[in-house]
């Protein structure tokens, strides 16, 4: 049987695949502990979980209009415009199954054979392989670790070409947990304006934000910037619905249309249920989502000090989402016996198998150097877990 040629450009989520392996050697009896998984630990709101069941109870188990249900379109809607200032109306809102759903609906509908896609490095897993999977030339931007990940013009003017066709904005960012401020939101949306790119602001994590950091939507700077935005969203990360599966997208109608046209003949509408449930994280769960990064943020603290007394390992503090990325440079040509550690991805294998911690390893994220740690577990497992890594690297000759 011949697959078709797109298959081989990609490979599986590689986050997805570590948080698998963690799960199935922790139903064989070993103590792993998973710093992998990219989702919250809390268990979703009492509020939420009631719609849901008074949604199955009132029989709200049928097919939905494809594009989402009315009421959650008006909730993202009404979010949106109270929390941003941004104004759109429902046709120009999307409900999907997840963000990342959201983001492949969009590169289907934008992107084609000759197109580049911009992505700024480091960089969320799937944005490479969705572009690829879609016929698309990912162009890999570097950014530099010691400058906060930031973008520049001069840097993003470089890379640009008379077939580039958007730019994605992640912030915070996934994996480094930087976020973009007021300034750097300005430079990207002048060189955006200038040469008539799509944006593609990726705001899964906006709610997930510490020392008075701020979230700016790149959307809000202008009408002009707007009308060349999508705004990628869902409930995932702010309401721990990472299992619901709602995402939306919003953005200028042609393209939101045409996103819904591919979503009709694709996974029609997300589950009802889901969207009831999505209406109320909406509508009730920010008192919730403040309690939890509150714990996020103390974790954050502990888990980054922690990495920075490690042998070898230096670590900026995130300013958002909820995520550690250590430099592990410092370690790269060390040993385990007669295993040479050459890589991030020798490292986080070291660690899973002579520590029994489960980290994702920075290649799928655009870096070789870096590993990426997960705090949005519990501070037991966390203290236990780094114990477990700070014993593995001493080991190291």
């Amino acid at each position: 049987m011949k697959l078709a040629a797109r298959v081989g450009r990609i490979v599986p989520s590689p986050t997805l695949s570590i948080t698998a392996t963690a799960k199935s050697m922790a139903a064989q009896g070993i103590d792993v502990i998973d710093f992998a998984s990219g989702e919250p630990d809390f268990d979703t709101p009492e509020p939420v979980k009631a719609a849901a069941e008074a949604a199955i109870r009132a029989g709200f188990t049928k097919y939905t209009p494809s594009s989402g249900i009315d009421e959650l379109r008006g909730a993202i809607a009404d979010k949106l415009k109270e929390e941003q200032g941004l104004q759109y109306d429902k046709s120009q809102i999307l409900v999907s199954c997840g963000a990342k759903h959201s983001l492949y609906n969009l590169a289907e509908a934008l992107l084609e054979a000759g197109d580049e896609l911009i992505i700024p490095v480091p960089f969320w897993v799937s944005y490479q392989d969705q572009t690829l999977l879609n016929d698309a030339t990912p162009v890999l931007l570097q950014t530099r670790e010691e400058e906060g990940y930031t973008i520049s013009q001069g840097a993003l003017e470089a890379v640009i070409t008379p077939r580039t066709k958007a730019i994605i904005v992640n912030s915070p960012c996934n994996p480094t947990g930087a976020t973009y401020d007021r300034k750097t939101l300005e430079g990207i949306a002048a060189v955006a304006l200038r040469h008539d790119l799509v944006i593609i602001s990726d705001e899964i994590y906006e709610k997930v934000l510490y020392d008075g950091t701020q979230h700016i939507s790149i959307a809000t700077l202008s009408p002009e910037v707007a009308a060349r935005t999508v705004v990628i969203n869902g409930v995932s990360k702010a309401y721990a619905m990472t299992g619901w599966r709602i995402g939306y997208a919003a953005g200028p109608k042609p393209l939101l249309t045409a996103m819904a046209n591919i979503q009709s003949q694709s996974t029609s509408n997300p589950c009802s249920i889901s969207q009831k449930a999505a209406v109320a994280a909406l509508r009730l769960g920010n008192p919730f989502t403040n309690i939890m990064v509150t714990e996020f943020d103390r974790r954050r603290r502990v888990m980054v000090e922690r990495l920075n007394k490690m042998p070898g390992v230096t670590c900026r503090m995130p300013t958002g989402a909820f995520y550690a990325f250590p430099n592990v440079s410092g370690l790269l040509g060390k040993r385990w016996k007669d295993q040479p550690i050459g890589s991030a991805a020798n490292l986080a294998t070291y660690l899973l198998n002579e520590a029994q911690v489960a980290v994702v390893p920075g290649e799928p994220f655009g870096s070789d150097i870096h590993i990426r740690l997960s705090y949005a577990t519990a501070m037991e497992a966390i203290e236990r877990g780094l114990t477990r890594i700070d014993a593995a690297l001493r080991r190291l000759s």
